[in-house]
């Protein structure tokens, strides 16, 4: 809605645990800045960091990336819309996060199919 870029499809999330900010910035297609701050306001975005204060991001981590970005670039909410949004799915987050995580790995699957057809 906000960003008449974001409506084109996002990349699969590969099998790997940790994922930099660089590589999730590609996979959300947000820019490393707007994951600083997203930080900053979703308590429940809390990368992994290590030396250097590098930030670490797991696979859920990359999966709430994305919900946020659909909430705030999609669905027009506001920083704090989506916020409240999102604290009130807190009960019923874990149903909607392996929806989601359900969808993905089908998609994968989907794709690794393809690739075993040929």
């Amino acid at each position: 809605m906000l960003d008449p870029g974001s409506n084109r499809e996002l990349p699969p999330i590969p099998a790997k645990r940790y994922f930099t900010i660089g590589e999730v910035s590609e996979l959300c297609d947000v820019k490393p800045h707007v994951l600083r701050y997203w930080e900053t306001e979703f308590g429940n975005l809390n990368p992994v960091k290590r030396r250097g204060n590098r930030r670490y991001y797991q696979r859920h981590d990359v999966l709430m990336i994305r919900q946020i970005r659909a909430l705030l670039y999609e669905e027009g909410y506001t920083i704090g819309g989506a916020r409240q949004r999102l604290e009130g799915e807190a009960g019923r987050n874990e149903s909607s996060m392996s929806a989601q995580v359900i969808r993905e790995v089908r998609r994968e699957l989907e794709e690794v199919l393809l690739l075993l057809r040929r």
